[in-house]
């Protein structure tokens, strides 16, 4: 059997260099800052699914054993609890006035760019002496690629051997109205692909945008492989990476003379989790920086012109807290939610950029809300049209069960 391009689990070696990072990274850190006590805030998007807000939970431990001089927490934007604002009232009452936050996100779209700094925005805007910082995305990172690849290999080396060559990959992202945080799904694509030797290779997603995974994999059997891989990139399991399963397991159905490999998604990899030591550190080294180049809000991106300066606004405050057995979270009657102050998010802008732009919300054409779960809004939101709305392939998510 030849021998395999990537390691099905991480190696001793690396395992010892993860830890000596961390090590390096936490012996040495300073318990305050010119701010105030320092403290690391880890900011999710939030499910219904019990087991995505577990995994999460779990992440937020690794952090906390990463970061041992410093009180960690962590709290979602919608649909489970602790709500973000729930973790950053722990943090205060253990005396941290300088908050490190970092989005548990793998790209930047509407919740990295809008949602979770107006959340924190509106919290520091209310706490006089209470610094935030924010962190910018997981992003393309040589070590998420890495965990990318052990995961693939987990699969790889359970199935039956088939050549490389005649083994097409398929990488399904989770898709947004944002075409940076798309086009980085397919950046992921290809530097599996080639660093694997895989025969061919698509990307599809779980919605928003296009190709879905039933179209994409229908695509991919037409291609001649023997085998498709099929892997979620994906931090946790949930309702979206079911489905893609459930898709891949109906398309297989369809056509049994092609072999079917489900590949694990990223969960708490330990390269993952040294990724995201690295964007809290980056932030007291001031290395935090998005990438502005092609962000929508801020260039002429193509089909995205409309979108420059947008107001950088959340709403998911009607949804904060509820899904997983937590009360829904209100701000009271008369709360204005379009705020006016500025957010850098480590954009590094030039001066007098105040960053106040558009809540991207990564809807499809009905705005159907498309996240982990059916729930539909009744109320006004502002969103741009996605300029693909009607496109044969999309940008609906999965169909529901």
């Amino acid at each position: 059997m030849p021998k395999p391009r990537f390691s099905s689990s991480v190696s001793s070696a690396s395992l010892f260099a993860g830890a000596a990072f961390r090590a390096a990274t936490t012996e040495s850190a300073p318990t305050e800052s010119a701010l105030g006590k320092i403290g690391v805030m880890v900011c999710g998007h939030g499910s219904r699914d019990e087991a995505a807000v577990a995994e999460f939970a779990t992440l937020s431990a690794h952090l906390k054993q990463a970061f041992p001089h410093w009180p960690v927490d962590y709290g979602y934007l919608e649909f489970a609890t602790p709500v973000i604002r729930d973790g950053l009232d722990r943090l205060m009452a253990q005396g941290v006035r300088h908050v490190l936050a970092v989005p548990g996100m793998l790209f930047a779209a509407g919740h990295a760019k809008n949602d979770i700094p107006s959340v924190l925005n509106t919290y520091a805007a209310t706490h006089p002496g209470l610094t935030v910082e924010y962190a910018r995305e997981l992003g393309i990172d040589t070590r998420m690629l890495r965990a990318a690849g052990a995961r693939i290999q987990e699969a790889l080396d359970a199935a039956p051997e088939v050549p490389l060559h005649e083994t097409l990959l398929v990488v399904v992202g989770r898709g947004a109205s944002d075409p940076d945080a798309n086009s980085n799904v397919a950046k992921v694509t290809r530097m599996l692909w080639e660093g694997f030797g895989f025969g061919w290779a698509e990307t599809a997603y779980s919605g928003v945008t296009f190709p879905l995974v039933e179209p994409a994999l229908e695509k991919a059997t037409r291609l001649g492989f023997r085998r498709v891989i099929v892997f979620p990139y994906f931090l946790f399991t949930g309702i979206l990476v079911r489905r893609i399963y459930d898709m891949t397991d109906a398309v297989a159905a369809r056509h049994p003379e092609i072999e079917f490999v489900k590949a694990p998604y990223l969960n708490d990899h330990p390269l993952v989790i040294e990724t995201f030591v690295d964007r809290v550190n980056e932030i007291l080294e001031g290395q935090n920086l998005m990438n502005c180049a092609m962000c929508k809000y801020r260039e002429q991106v193509l089909g995205f012109e409309a979108e420059i300066g947008m107001p950088q606004e959340s709403h998911h405050h009607h949804v904060e807290g509820i899904g997983t057995g937590g009360t829904p979270v209100f701000h009271g009657a008369g709360h204005d939610h379009s705020h006016g102050h500025s957010h850098d998010h480590g954009h590094d802008h030039a001066p007098g950029h105040s960053h106040d732009h558009g809540h991207s919300h990564d809807h499809g054409p009905d705005h159907a809300h498309e996240h982990e779960h059916g729930h539909e809004h009744g109320h006004e939101h502002h969103h741009h049209p996605y300029p693909h709305a009607d496109h044969p392939l999309g940008p609906r998510s999965m169909k529901r069960d």
